[in-house]
């Protein structure tokens, strides 16, 4: 027994210490009782000792898979050329974002010198057709946003914000002279646009009556009203305001320059998400709008729920991206952080974890993925994007929740990132339409009855 005992020791020690370093080894055992010991190990215990210590040498050398959170490939069905983005993305994230995520979430500041850098990668407007954009397949634009939320979820929000809601509603309801004028410019990122639906009063059930109102006089428009959650809102050169019209009760939009009169905006501050997203509260008082700012083909909520249709989709891509940088951040912790002489991801208990993360985000993908070949396909509908919504948002709930807790105490501090994701998780849980007005979309699809109020 005193044998097995010392042996274990001497095994223990190879995978704890440096063997150079004979003081530090000293403090820790006695030397000259070990080999006291193994000198007096007969050929058979010896033969024993050393198959152990060269399969622990087997072991040290034995290649880990590598840390990839797409376990079924769904990646393989990309084309080459699609696949290059893909890491024309990830390298820029990798490099230009990953090392300054985290410090930029804590000041709750927007990293300006960024948007040049991105506007380089030629991926805003990915999926429309002309105006500059690149006209690749809406699976293209889920893959984007997946492998930016991955890094940093409160970059893939300043970039859907701006090239899904903002660039989408004037791509679906504005005239072929606002798309003209608008669209390649946002395109390159050289004017950044905003998207202001949500109000202190009115969130999810914004089909129910905006309070935000606009009226005709003449060839101008008068707003008033005030937007809350307004992402980009605080240095966009222009917004997509919706508002009810006092005439008709119909919804109609509006493009509002950042210098307009009777337009203004405040940060909003203490958000314990996507805290690098500058979000405002914007007041608008008597503000003026010329009738060629109207969103000539935005007449009823009917047209705005187009766009939401459209990133709704973009916002269940974004949930898997959060999700997989928390899974693979705490897969790579686990071969990493050591507990009883080995590392915690040799322990069933956290294997359990991982596969119960990775079997949530396998699910969330095929399902994102199924997704944007129905938009490719143009047999995209509101419940198929709310249903995708509700899933992935509740699943990516649970993994970073998972990720967390295989970290310990570390899954707390922001150095390890899946305190960010975990935080973040919350935020896409909430925007683009709640979980309950999602699953009513739906419930109803399904029943044929509407339970809205």
């Amino acid at each position: 027994m005193q044998l097995f005992k010392n042996v274990k020791q001497i095994i223990h020690l190879m995978k704890s210490v440096d063997f150079e370093d004979l003081g530090r080894i000293s403090q820790k055992i006695d030397l000259p009782k070990i080999m006291k010991t193994v000198g007096e190990l007969n050929d058979t215990q010896l033969n024993g000792l050393m198959k152990m210590l060269s399969e622990k040498g087997k072991k040290g050398q034995h290649k880990l898979p590598p840390i990839d959170g797409d376990f079924y490939d769904m990646d393989l069905k990309l084309s080459q050329e699609h696949r290059e983005i893909q890491m024309q993305v990830r390298n820029f994230m990798k490099t230009e974002i990953e090392p300054i995520a985290n410090d930029y979430w804590k000041r709750a500041e927007f990293p300006m010198q960024i948007i040049p850098k991105l506007a380089e990668l030629n991926i805003c407007g990915v999926a429309y057709k002309g105006y500059g954009c690149p006209d690749l397949p809406f699976v293209m634009e889920g893959i984007i946003a997946e492998e930016i939320a991955r890094v940093d979820v409160s970059i893939s929000t300043f970039f859907g914000v701006h090239s899904g809601l903002a660039m989408g509603s004037i791509y679906l309801c504005g005239s072929e002279e606002q798309k003209q004028y608008w669209l390649p410019k946002m395109q390159k990122l050289e004017l950044i646009g905003a998207f202001g639906l949500t109000e202190p009063n009115v969130g999810s059930g914004a089909a129910g009556g905006l309070e935000t109102t606009c009226r005709q006089e003449g060839d101008h428009w008068i707003l008033n009203g005030q937007k809350k959650w307004i992402g980009n809102a605080t240095f966009a050169d222009v917004t997509i305001i919706w508002a009810r019209d006092e005439a008709s009760n119909q919804v109609k939009g509006f493009l509002v320059r950042k210098d307009t009169p009777g337009f203004s905006t405040e940060k909003m501050e203490d958000k314990m998400a996507l805290r690098t997203v500058q979000n405002a509260l914007i007041t608008l008082e008597d503000c003026k709008i010329a009738e060629v700012d109207r969103l000539q083909n935005a007449n009823s909520f009917r047209d705005t729920a187009k766009v939401l249709r459209m990133t709704r989709a973009g916002v269940a891509w974004q949930a898997v991206g959060c999700a997989r940088g928390a899974y693979e951040s705490a897969l790579k912790y686990t071969k990493k952080r050591e507990q009883f002489g080995k590392p915690i991801a040799s322990f069933q208990l956290v294997q359990d974890h991982l596969v119960e993360m990775l079997s949530n985000l396998t699910a969330m993908k095929t399902m994102v993925y199924r997704l944007s070949e129905l938009q490719d396909q143009g047999l995209l509908t509101d419940e198929h994007a709310s249903l995708a919504k509700v899933f992935c948002t509740m699943r990516t709930r649970d993994v970073v929740s998972r990720a967390r807790e295989v970290m310990g105490g570390n899954g707390i501090l922001l150095e390890y990132n899946v305190a960010r994701f975990v935080a973040d998780a919350e935020a896409i849980y909430s925007y683009e339409g709640t979980k309950e007005i999602n699953s009513l979309i739906v419930g109803r699809a399904i029943t044929g009855y509407s339970a809205f109020v």
